[in-house]
């Protein structure tokens, strides 16, 4: 009987698991981007030493001279160009925030128009959408500056509504000056609105404890239009600016600019068309048994939409509408075309005429990298809101 020999273990590599492999691809990805960046970082000091520049963001203490036709800001070209490049970002602001709000409502509007039953309605908001969406966005903001350069001189100037003017130096409207009245009467409003809200909150919390849910609609207009009411009983009258004709131009009122018009109505017909079909599948993804269910209990088609279908479409069109206001914000930067004075326009000014374009561009990169990050937050909290819980 022969006797087994014992095999002597393997002296070979020892493979390496999976997390291990994993580790050691991530470290080497870490040490190839510190790498890279010495070598930018090494590259940018040469080049701006030959150039006989210092890195530093000292230059933004410094007058920038840059003449900038619209502001939310007092500006004069003596200012600094951090006043600068802040008069450059608010105008962004201005125009994203804006252009959000409007772009929502077109869009939700064009998408339920686009299951509209009668076939003309579908069909031509089918053909916009198609059109605008196949257009360059580009292409489309020369247009609408192009058509607004065309409109009547200041004398000639359309009036379309009470106290609204167009011309070629864009749009004028009825302005509420700035004081201490018009203060209290948005804080009333606010506190009204806030009320409104509170409202709701309980009698959702009401409707799902006992299943009794009171009318809150009335409630809340009284508080929303009531505080503002006994505010201005009180003697807190906002004071409201008409444009009038003086001269060659018109004084009073609030002025839009035909860059920023044309700016922000390109960014909403542009946007309004991709929200359209987001807000249209969001729609479509709802089983068409819950229409049937809702049909069964007597629902009216517009109580339909707005309690039973727009709450389940919500979760598949929040997602890709975040995308959309990123994409808006970011879209503003083209501003820089028609020749309205973003944060985009200004920084190229500012690297110009200071030759720190790494700082500059630095600079403005931050800052569409923190608005994307908190418009992103916003909405994921929102789409956590709405989100269906999972049982437990």
């Amino acid at each position: 009987m022969s006797s087994s020999t014992a095999i002597p273990p393997s002296r070979g590599i020892i493979p390496l698991s999976g997390s291990r492999r994993g580790l050691l691809i991530q470290a080497g990805l870490l040490v190839a981007v510190v790498l890279l960046g010495w070598w930018f970082w090494s590259n940018a000091q040469t080049n701006m030493a030959a150039r006989g520049l210092q890195f530093g963001f000292g230059f933004l203490d410094r007058s920038a001279g840059i003449p900038i036709g619209e502001y939310m800001i007092p500006y004069t070209p003596a200012d600094t160009y951090r006043r600068a490049l802040t008069v450059g970002l608010l105008n962004t602001l201005r125009v994203a925030i804006v252009g959000i709000a409007l772009c929502t409502v077109f869009g939700i509007l064009l998408g339920l128009a686009r299951l509209s039953s009668n076939p003309l309605l579908r069909g031509l908001v089918g053909g916009y959408i198609e059109v605008i969406r196949n257009t360059p966005l580009v292409l489309q903001l020369v247009f609408w500056h192009a058509v607004l350069l065309q409109l009547p001189s200041v004398r000639q100037a359309l009036n379309p509504l009470p106290g609204v003017f167009l011309s070629q130096r864009g749009m004028k409207i009825p302005g509420l000056m700035a004081d201490t009245a018009l203060l209290v009467f948005l804080l009333a409003a606010l506190i009204g609105a806030i009320g409104w809200w509170l409202l709701l909150r309980r009698e959702r919390a009401r409707q799902i404890a006992t299943g009794d849910r009171r009318a809150t609609l009335l409630p809340g207009l009284l508080m929303l239009f009531g505080f503002p009411a006994l505010g201005m009983a009180l003697g807190f009258v906002p004071i409201v600016e008409w444009p009038e004709l003086a001269g060659f131009n018109f004084e009073g009122g609030l002025a839009l600019s035909p860059e920023f018009f044309a700016l922000l109505v390109g960014l909403v017909v542009y946007t309004s068309a991709f929200i359209a079909e987001i807000v249209r599948s969001g729609i479509q993804s709802v089983h068409k048994g819950q229409w049937e269910a809702a049909r069964a209990l007597g629902l009216p088609p517009g109580r339909i939409m707005r309690l039973v279908i727009l709450p389940q479409a919500l979760r598949v069109i929040i997602p890709p509408l975040t995308s959309q206001y990123l994409n808006l914000t970011k879209n503003s930067s083209l501003a820089i075309v028609i020749g309205y004075p973003d944060l985009v326009s200004v920084a190229n000014t500012s690297i110009n005429q200071t030759g720190q374009a790494i700082e500059v561009i630095s600079i403005f990169m931050a800052v569409y990298l923190i608005i994307s990050l908190v418009t992103s937050g916003l909405m994921n909290w929102y789409n956590a809101k709405v989100a269906l819980l999972k049982e437990r």
